[in-house]
């Protein structure tokens, strides 16, 4: 199914052309309207009347999330406050949040976008669907909420936490589609698996996770736990929110919104664009935000895109799976080594629960690499061999994915803590010293 056919398949050609229209606007409204941008486009020699095209988006200077920061809170709208209806801010838990201004227009792209979203789930307005996102300044629980309405559906607006009354409602009030993170939806399965019903007697059919990177080995667990069928839903709070890409049917990338959000990649060292379809850091530019628009927004998130025409009949760019952070990437005795990584071979390993703790020190100028693993009941025992054994396959698997050994330390079933949000899965002791 598709919500919007005309933009969803609208041909490459004329996509550019109204990319290059909405490019356009935009410029001209932050150089206009906001004194940072006005600065920032004049000290790289650029104005308004050098974006006749979409092309013309290199020409641009980059914005990041440093600029959210050094021009809290409102220091980078370009609409009066007159005309904001709503503030979101990040989910960050340190420093200052990253607080951003949305106009009534805002919110209906981003309701708009967000109903694309669901609709390509196979979603429609006969179907019930628990939000279990956090609600408040986290975009996650209010833009779900949002789409839902969007398209004629009923939502449950459960927010996060209270996991057995979550588990209750979704049962007795027959919610066809889940909406919340993947690392929550492991935790909600788990404890339907220990709760008083059968996994029968749940019409659930849908998983809508995001807010957090996941592996397709994590999507398979979360499917055969809970017997949906688990769609990925991007989003930054920066951009919008959830609902700035999807996955449809096919499941062969996410595809974004790219007549409101124009993606590019660049080299995440050098700034500059690569070659069509290699990995680099995910750049956005808003082309049609009013409240505080972001042009060439660097997410530090690495992927990469497609143009080719999807086999669901969109034209939307896909993008890849995102396969970690450039500022999540963790170097380890000179090795690169991404937490996503270590989170597929453990999901891929049968005798492991999904849920992992890396820690990192440095201890007489070597580093120290530590994963706490979690045993499944059927395989975690007192016997030292068996133990032995399991440490040695899980470190070798590990070591021949990311070219280093971990020192495991396994530990017994439902001893890491849970999270209801996003999941935190790393702590580096070294930048602390």
């Amino acid at each position: 199914m598709i919500w919007n056919e005309t933009v969803e398949c609208m041909d490459r050609e004329e996509m550019k052309k109204l990319q290059s229209l909405r490019l356009k606007r935009v410029v001209e409204r932050v150089y206009h309207n906001c004194e940072p941008y006005r600065k920032r486009m004049q000290e790289a020699g650029v104005t308004p009347e050098d974006i006749n095209s979409i092309d013309d988006i290199v020409k641009l200077p980059f914005s990041s999330k440093k600029d959210l920061r050094d021009y809290y809170p409102f220091g980078l709208l370009s609409s009066p406050m007159s005309e904001i209806v709503r503030i979101h801010a990040s989910s960050g838990t340190t420093g200052k949040p990253i607080v951003v201004g949305l106009t009534r227009n805002d919110l209906s792209v981003w309701k708009e976008v967000g109903a694309r979203c669901l609709t390509a789930f196979g979603l429609t307005n006969k179907d019930i669907v628990q939000v279990s996102y956090g609600y408040g300044l986290f975009t996650g629980g209010l833009g779900a909420h949002d789409a839902v309405q969007n398209i004629g559906g009923t939502v449950i607006p459960m927010s996060s936490g209270n996991t057995q009354k979550q588990i209750m409602l979704m049962h007795d009030l027959g919610a066809n589609a889940l909406a919340c993170t993947p690392s929550y939806a492991l935790y909600l399965a788990e404890a339907m698996e220990a709760s008083e019903y059968n996994r029968d007697e749940f019409k659930l059919r849908v998983g809508v996770f995001g807010a957090e990177p996941w592996t397709e080995s994590m999507r398979k667990e979360i499917e055969q736990k809970m017997g949906i069928k688990a769609y990925d839903i991007y989003g930054l709070t920066e951009i919008i929110g959830p609902g700035v890409g999807y996955e449809c049917e096919c499941q062969n990338g996410t595809h974004l919104n790219e007549d409101h959000f124009y993606p590019e990649i660049v080299d995440p060292e050098t700034g500059e664009p690569v070659e069509l379809g290699q990995v680099g850091e995910l750049v956005f530019t808003t082309l049609t935000k009013e409240g505080m628009p972001l042009i060439r927004f660097r997410t530090r998130d690495l992927t990469a895109l497609h143009y080719e025409k999807c086999s669901c009949g969109r034209t939307f760019v896909r993008m890849d799976k995102i396969m970690g952070r450039c500022d999540d990437m963790l170097i380890i005795r000179g090795v690169n080594v991404f937490p996503s990584q270590i989170e597929a071979v453990i999901c891929e390993t049968e005798e492991f629960e999904p849920h992992f703790f890396i820690t990192v020190d440095r201890i007489n100028n070597t580093d120290t690499f530590e994963v706490q693993v979690e045993v499944k009941e059927a395989f975690y025992s007192d016997d030292i061999k068996s133990m032995l054994e399991l440490k040695k396959k899980i470190a070798h698997k590990i070591q021949g994915v990311i070219g280093i050994q971990p020192d495991i330390k396994l530990v017994e079933p439902r001893s890491l803590q849970r999270s209801e949000g996003k999941a935190k899965r790393v702590l580096d002791k070294r930048v602390l010293v």
